[in-house]
């Protein structure tokens, strides 16, 4: 029998598995995959203490530019040393301010001071004209009440009357609803205002109609005390 003879294996079988560990003994040892997640977890916070240190820096930043600019405005606000008051102006002024004082305090005096009472008494639809209850009323007017009864009761004038009555109806109400003397009273105002006209017609010749105005006026008195001696006159 011939001697058998080595025969070369097949490649890709034992020759392939003992060459392998051979080809990668030098090279370092494949990192497990537990690892990479670590790995990557530092380098975010690295990048998250790298992104608060920029923050801060650029509000360090923003802070000292905004104190650089106040800084002059407050500057600017101060007054100059110039401008200031001396003592003795200060002085001046406080002296000054006690005298305004009793000003103020004269005009509320006038201001509660009291107003004399007023009483007024009105009679509408007379019968009568203004114009001629105008010139009795003129005669009336500044006199005291035993002055002006007087010279209502001798006026040959029917409207006469009618004042008359107008004058004992204030001093009525001056006595019974403001507890006034009728010897303290005099008349300050007596006007007479024009009212409505009441129309009416009479016939004449020849068919004609000719027209009658029957005149109305409105009386008033207005009564007051009589001003204590030494006191000023209001004037209206």
């Amino acid at each position: 029998m011939s001697a058998e003879t080595p025969t070369d294996p097949p490649e890709g079988t034992e020759a392939d598995e003992t060459a392998a560990p051979a080809a990668d003994a030098g090279k370092p040892a494949k990192e497990s995959k537990a690892a990479k997640p670590v790995a990557k977890a530092k380098d975010a916070k690295g990048k998250d203490a790298k992104a608060k240190d920029d923050v801060e820096k650029s509000d360090k930043d923003e802070g000292e530019k905004a104190a650089a600019k106040k800084a002059p405005a407050k500057k600017a606000g101060k007054k100059p040393a110039a401008e200031k008051k001396a003592p003795a102006e200060k002085a001046a002024e406080k002296d000054a301010k006690p005298a305004a004082a009793p000003r103020a305090a004269k005009g509320k005096d006038v201001a509660k001071a009291p107003r004399r009472r007023v009483v007024r008494a009105h009679a509408r639809y007379v019968r009568t004209s203004a114009r001629k209850a105008r010139m009795v009323c003129g005669h009336i007017r500044g006199k005291s009440i035993q002055e002006a009864r007087a010279i209502l009761a001798f006026t040959p004038r029917e409207v006469a009357r009618d004042w008359s009555k107008l004058l004992e109806s204030a001093v009525a109400n001056a006595e019974s609803n403001h507890e006034l003397l009728e010897d303290d009273l005099i008349v300050r105002e007596a006007y007479a205002d024009e009212g409505p006209t009441i129309k009416r017609f009479r016939p004449r010749a020849m068919g004609r109609a000719t027209p009658i105005r029957k005149r109305t006026s409105h009386l008033t008195i207005t009564l007051i005390p009589r001003p204590e001696p030494g006191t000023p006159k209001r004037h209206g």
